[in-house]
């Protein structure tokens, strides 16, 4: 029975105890286990390693849960393209509604298509594991390893594994430099010392591209790549990697020789010790050493200094003295997803959706997911690691401009799916439209946490030109006095036709929103406002309504007569949770809530980031337990890992029968789930411009102590 004490919401003027609630989330093993494997990394560079704290048994991982990979935002593979393949080669016509007629490249499944889906895309590092001499000769196994103990340190991010081999015991230490893309380990036992156990590293061919998402990696054709040792008569050296046109170089501590082709073996320098210690540093400059000779010992130092500061200049939120059993749940998911998302999401090219774990769609960065990738940065006290992700679409914006205006378009248009090029992908992708309003609405939140004329100063080309695409996207149509949007369109939700789909509840609420706030950066800027864009917020289509509920699309208003509507994203609900609401009715908004969570097909096919999305919502509408229920809810592709990951079961529909023995997972690790998680937290506890009500998200029941520090409201 909950107690009968008043409501325990406010904040407490006690500092919270930033250590204490990061490291009681510290994730924690005793046995091994395929679905936790435990990361280090920057944000651009990443490593993930088993149960041995390196890659031993990767490909166990791999196949039975989710992978252990050395990535990086900055290794890219393009295969020779001898029959000139251009985006037009997979372009298809699609009629606008003023009757031109124009190509956009949709055919995926064309030749051209294909080459251009796969290419440029993200190559896997090495893999670097234990090498021990068995007594029966035979490989190291996963059953080997004996009485595990392995901890991520969140407060420093170094990870310790301790296990036996043969009775003999092992402890390794594994953590990432916060500034190098580089890896420090410490192998300490006896083994070391008798020369039985050792490193190993080795380079696979690239991934095997039979397999879209989460695939593994490919070791055949030694022959078509390159590992050249340069052996120095000291420490490190370094080696030479070749993937067709891509080099990248290799920077290793400790002896190191060549096995096999891209084998390569590391080995203490002092002899008879128990321990060997040693880096493995990687960088995309050739030709020279590519990274100062940085000890392990200081690697290690200077992790342990930047999570702390991680940690204590970041939002925190406390939930201890609460007497709801969701509190430690909800606690233990900030915590682990804020350390992921900063060590996978914020590099030289945005991230793909796997972050910087495995593969996913190839490596490509899916621009409509950037809100849901960064947003919550700005949110949680992170400006600089936002700030990283829109620099990269500061340097682009060449190639969006030349895309607008390959489109007739004005400003900057975006591509959807894409490489550090900024390059379209073929397939539905050149027809969404949701990621283009991004921008503007991510440059807001940093410019609301530092109202400057420098922020103002560095982010104006971004926002002005994203917006200035946004108006020329919209069509006038003159017979019914409105602007109205597609087709050609895909939509957020992306079941519909592309040829004839219209206003789109979503996109139609969210491009009001970014137009409003280009406005405003007009008049912070000294420009005045623009009549054009006036122009479309007074007379833009409205929010496509059938029997009192908000519906997908105005054109195929079918969202509550058909099942076959009710999966995918339901993003009718948007407009009022993750965008303030300008233009929505409530009482329309709050039918619209109750039929989707009362009819929407939850198993068919849905996405990590709808649960949070829904939450923010319910926490608008004023229903607290409903935000809680469905942020929570233990449904399809809200399942998190105890790493803090939320795979994903597939990115196609389900079928309601799988087939026995079919893959549990598609998608091993989907960091979106996360960052929106983070997201709708931070509506729920800080609020949102105009909301008094503490902690909104949160029911009044008396269950909840909740305090924060740091923490942003939205908009």
């Amino acid at each position: 029975m909950l107690a009968t004490m008043p409501p325990a919401l406010a904040d407490s003027t006690a500092p919270i105890d930033r250590h204490a609630l990061v490291t009681r989330h510290n994730p924690t093993l005793h046995q091994l286990d395929v679905d936790c494997p435990l990361t280090v990394g920057n944000g651009n560079f990443a490593f993930g390693c088993d149960i041995t704290g390196l890659q031993t048994f990767a490909e166990h991982y791999q196949r039975w849960g989710v992978p252990t990979e050395t990535l990086s935002r900055w290794c890219w593979v393009t295969d020779p393209n001898p029959n000139h393949y251009t985006l037009a080669d997979a372009s298809k016509n699609f009629t606008l509604p003023d009757g031109r007629v124009l190509a956009f490249p949709t055919r995926q499944n064309s030749p051209a298509g294909d080459w251009l889906r796969k290419n440029p895309r993200i190559h896997p590092l090495g893999q670097l594991a234990l090498e021990w001499d068995k007594p029966d000769g035979s490989l190291l196994a996963p059953e080997d390893i004996q009485e595990p103990a392995q901890t991520l340190d969140l407060w420093t991010g170094i990870v310790t594994s301790r296990f036996k081999l043969g009775g003999v015991t092992v402890t390794v230490t594994t953590a990432c430099h916060p500034e190098r893309d580089l890896v420090a380990v410490r192998i300490e036992s006896k083994l070391v010392a008798q020369g039985k156990l050792r490193a190993r590293l080795a380079f696979p061919r690239g991934y095997n591209l039979k397999v879209k998402n989460t695939p593994d990696l490919d070791w055949s054709q030694p022959e078509s790549h390159r590992s050249v040792l340069t052996q120095a008569d000291y420490a490190p050296v370094s080696i030479a990697r070749t993937v067709g046109d891509t080099r990248y170089t290799v920077l290793v501590g400790g002896l190191v020789w060549e096995t096999a082709p891209h084998v390569f073996r590391i080995t203490g320098q002092v002899r008879d010790s128990p321990v060997l210690e040693f880096i493995v540093g990687f960088t995309d400059r050739t030709g020279r050493r590519p990274l100062p000779d940085t000890p392990a010992a200081q690697t290690f130092a200077a992790s342990a200094a930047h999570w702390q500061k991680f940690w204590q200049e970041g939002a925190a939120v406390d939930f201890s003295g609460s007497i709801n059993p969701l509190a430690p749940k909800i606690e233990e998911r900030i915590v682990l997803s804020q350390y992921l998302m900063a060590v996978q999401m914020a590099g030289d090219v945005p991230p793909q959706e796997s972050g910087l774990t495995c593969a996913t769609w190839y490596g490509k960065h899916h621009t409509e997911m950037i809100w849901w990738h960064a947003a919550h940065f700005a949110l949680w006290g992170h400006d600089d690691l936002l700030a990283r992700n829109l620099a990269w679409y500061q340097t682009q914006l060449p190639a969006a401009r030349a895309l607008a205006q390959s489109r007739g378009l004005k400003g900057a248009r975006w591509a959807k799916m894409t490489g550090p090029e900024m390059r379209e992908s073929p397939g539905g992708n050149p027809l969404i439209v949701w990621n283009q309003p991004h921008p503007v609405y991510l440059c807001e939140l940093l410019y609301r946490n530092n109202p400057t004329s420098a922020t103002l100063a560095t982010y104006r080309d971004l926002v002005l030109e994203t917006a200035d695409g946004l108006a020329s996207m919209l069509h006038f149509d003159e017979k019914r006095g409105i602007y109205v949007l597609g087709p050609p369109l895909w939509i957020s939700q992306e079941i519909y036709d592309q040829a004839t789909s219209q206003n789109p509840s979503f996109e139609l609420a969210y491009w009001r929103f970014a137009l409003e706030i280009a406005q405003k950066w007009r008049e912070r800027l000294g420009l005045g406002r623009s009549t054009e864009w006036d122009d479309i917020l007074q007379h833009l289509a409205p929010l496509p309504v059938k029997d009192g509920r908000y519906v997908a699309l105005e054109s195929h208003p079918d969202t509550f007569d058909n099942v076959d509507s009710r999966h995918d994203h339901p993003t009718m609900l948007a407009p009022l949770g993750m965008l303030p609401g300008d233009g929505v009715d409530r009482a329309t908004m709050e039918r619209t809530l109750d039929a989707v969570l009362k009819t929407w097909d939850w198993e068919t096919k849905i996405w990590g980031w709808d649960y949070p999305m829904i939450a923010m919502t319910a926490t608008r509408l004023g229903h607290p337990e409903m935000a809680l229920e469905i942020l929570l809810r233990d449904g399809p592709n809200n399942r998190y890992l105890p790493n803090g990951h939320c795979p994903q079961r597939s990115d196609e529909s389900a079928p309601r029968s799988p087939a026995p023995g079919a893959r549990k997972r598609e998608i091993a690790a989907y960091l979106p789930a996360n960052g929106a998680f983070l997201s709708a937290v931070a509506l729920m506890v800080a609020g949102w411009d105009g909301c008094s009500e503490p902690h909104p998200g949160f029911p009044k029941d008396g269950s909840w102590t909740i305090r924060s520090e740091g923490l942003h409201p939205l908009p």
